[in-house]
């Protein structure tokens, strides 16, 4: 008899590709790359990385994340948002760290430390 294995493996990366577009909210329990384009809000358990082609319109709240692409919105990060040099992030931010390269852009208001993502 097979054994069913009902355990979720979080070193699983969801990867929405160049090209791909997604419309509604994104939930999920491990990671994601998102290279392509979602309009709606992600949340995830995991760590986010929005790549020099990707585009985000919407919500977001995880662990981690580092963006090179485009992000509209609130970001809610409970350890490090990482802003790469190719963003460009207009949106309020809540982040427990927040690092940011020469030549990113961002616009909006931003609390971070310990006491802001609890």
């Amino acid at each position: 008899m097979a054994k069913e294995n009902n355990d979720i493996n979080l070193q699983v990366i969801n990867l929405i590709a160049k090209g791909t577009k997604i419309t509604g909210d994104l939930l999920s329990d491990g990671d994601i790359r998102l290279d392509g384009e979602l309009s709606g809000n992600l949340e995830s358990k995991g760590r986010l990385v929005i790549g020099a082609s990707g585009k985000l319109d919407g919500e977001i709240r995880c662990k981690s994340c580092e963006i090179a692409g485009t992000h509209k919105g609130k970001l809610f990060i409970n350890e490090l948002l990482s802003l790469k040099a190719s963003s460009h992030v207009s949106g309020d931010i809540v982040t427990g760290k927040l690092s940011i390269e020469p030549g990113a852009y961002f616009v909006g208001t931003c609390m971070m430390g310990e006491e802001s993502t609890n």
